[in-house]
């Protein structure tokens, strides 16, 4: 029985301190303080919610002041530090939010710029405090020592370089997703890329125009008479190029690459037809001098045929081939 007791007793001793604990996290001790700032932060939030116009940015404007605030006061009443530094943890906190607040947006509130210039934000909020000497009611500027000068200077050089590398990252992943043809390259000879997937074998978008614009010159080649084909080989190199731009603005328009592929035909005379050879040509920059293209071939052969009226007649008959062929170097002249 005592031992139940105990345990009861326990049970409440152990709420009772939770409680205790918690009271003293939410209710401020005095009426200035970090838990003041955090109230007005939710009650600012809360009001701009239901508020319209310019007087909801207001109000939403002067909730993230006083929850940078009270959140860069909490954290630094006792300040635990980043390993290998002197910056307190409350200083990236407060970094984190301020960088929100500054380049965040209703949208997206966490963009690639929050990101970049986040690390720069915590050093600079860990250096202000080292040019101010007294307490909160009588302060004043200062130079700091020359020992306390160069942590300052290591600390902030370093989180701007770090700023810059994530800055180099998003930059890196912009270009690969508006020139995505780039991973088909190799970066053995980089100094500062390194690949860390499997290398794309063939650019897709270079795949794409001429399985897009295969279609498009069979139709006007298959059945057509034989004397109307060879004239439309003659003129082959504007056709061709003018089909090969509309394939271009329409299929890769949303890459900024669209500008770096280009679309000549190559044309050869066989023993029984002629050999129409479809490049998609990368005009944009690469490892191999040279660059790269990529080429799918057509056959082209007279074959006999019989018209409407039972005449005979000879028209081209065209096959393609089914796959495309990915050729490093420069194409070949044109005849």
């Amino acid at each position: 029985m005592n031992t139940l007791f105990k345990d009861v007793f326990g049970v409440f001793k152990f709420t009772e301190e939770l409680y205790a604990g918690i009271r003293k996290v939410l209710v401020p001790p005095k009426a200035y303080s970090w838990q003041t700032f955090i109230y007005l932060s939710v009650f600012s939030w809360v009001l701009s919610y239901f508020a319209i116009g310019y007087i909801k940015d207001i109000i939403a404007f002067f909730g993230w002041l006083f929850l940078i605030a009270g959140t860069s006061w909490y954290t630094t009443e006792d300040p635990l530090r980043v390993p290998g530094t002197f910056m307190p943890v409350g200083a990236v906190i407060t970094g984190f939010l301020v960088s929100v607040f500054a380049f965040g947006s209703q949208k997206d509130v966490i963009t690639p710029i929050t990101i970049v210039f986040w690390p720069t934000i915590s050093a600079l909020i860990t250096a202000i405090p080292e040019f101010i000497e007294g307490n909160d009611t009588d302060a004043k500027a200062r130079i700091p020592k020359p020992e306390d000068r160069q942590r300052i200077i290591i600390l902030v050089a370093s989180s701007m370089l770090l700023s810059c590398w994530i800055q180099f990252y998003f930059l890196m992943d912009n270009w690969l997703r508006q020139y995505p043809s780039l991973q088909a390259d190799t970066f053995r000879r980089s100094t500062f890329v390194v690949r860390t997937v499997e290398p794309v074998k063939i650019p897709q978008n270079g795949v794409i125009i001429l399985e897009k614009l295969q279609p498009i010159v069979v139709e006007q080649i298959a059945q057509r008479p034989w004397s109307e084909v060879e004239k439309w080989l003659l003129d082959a190199k504007q056709r061709v190029g003018t089909l090969g731009r509309e394939v271009i603005q329409m299929n890769l328009a949303k890459y900024e690459e669209k500008e770096l592929w280009r679309v000549e035909p190559r044309v050869a005379n066989t023993k029984s037809g002629y050999i129409l050879d479809l490049l998609s040509i990368w005009i944009g920059p690469s490892s191999n001098p040279r660059g790269y293209y990529l080429k799918k071939s057509c056959r082209i052969e007279p074959v006999a045929a019989t018209n409407n009226s039972g005449n005979k007649i000879t028209v081209a008959e065209i096959e393609c081939d089914r796959l495309n062929k990915f050729i490093p170097g420069s194409p070949p002249p044109q005849q």
